[in-house]
């Protein structure tokens, strides 16, 4: 395993607010791209921290801010993520403010190579093809995000279609056909809709993986799911983030 460093910074997001993110880099000089991590609805944690670092192993400069961080600074993820649900989940122009601000502060590194990439899991997979449809991203990874074809059935999401012809970059999605947010006929139909637009993507789907395969600290973690998925992300990385 590479050298690596992390450590928990300040960016400036939607609006120019000040909020907490995690950043994790390879030791090294070495021109890199750099990927923002979306964290999934549980918040800010742990889990999705280790996932920054992975990154940084994968030779990434990675950073992920807490979007969470204006509704309760300083909570526990846990504590955080009640209080933003509570106000209805982190509005979608935030959302685009925010990852814009995390892809402005990779670029600006000294190590940067200019390009700049977004992964989100569970509602992050949602707003990983949000940012990707409103900012000029170079790469996009969508892990199984629900409502992206479909409203949610409390309207608090809205699908995204409409803004599917503004997909700035590659997209990457990863699946599992037992999973209903989305489901196997919502990732057919998201594929087709991006056929439609000439868009470059590419989907892979999992035998016996649900929602949240990923998380290696849920029931719902499946390792041949996830180890191949990490290995789509390295191979699409390298290629549109070197």
């Amino acid at each position: 395993m590479s050298s690596l460093t992390a450590e928990t910074i300040t960016i400036a997001g939607a609006g120019g607010d000040e909020i907490e993110a995690y950043l994790a880099r390879p030791q090294g000089p070495q021109r890199r791209g750099g990927m923002v991590v979306i964290h999934h609805i549980p918040g800010y944690d742990r889990a999705t921290k280790e996932i920054v670092r992975r990154f940084a192993e994968l030779g990434c400069d990675a950073v992920c801010p807490n979007l969470f961080h204006r509704e309760a600074p300083g909570a526990d993820a846990d504590d955080a993520a009640a209080a933003a649900r509570a106000k209805g989940g982190v509005p979608d122009d935030r959302l685009v403010g925010d990852v814009g601000g995390a892809a402005a502060y990779l670029r600006g590194l000294d190590t940067s190579n200019g390009k700049a990439g977004v992964i989100g899991y569970c509602s992050g997979g949602r707003q990983a093809v949000l940012a990707a449809c409103s900012l000029p991203l170079d790469a996009a990874v969508d892990c199984y995000g629900g409502y992206v074809v479909r409203d949610s059935p409390d309207d608090a999401r809205t699908s995204l279609v409409p803004k599917l012809p503004d997909l700035s970059c590659p997209l990457l999605g990863l699946f599992g056909k037992d999973d209903q947010r989305p489901s196997p006929p919502e990732v057919e139909q998201l594929a087709t809709l991006l056929r439609q637009h000439g868009k470059q993507f590419e989907f892979h789907s999992y035998d016996g993986a649900g929602h949240a395969f990923f998380a290696v600290d849920r029931p719902s973690y499946r390792v041949e799911a996830a180890v191949d998925g990490w290995d789509k992300i390295a191979d699409f990385l390298d290629r549109h983030l070197s």
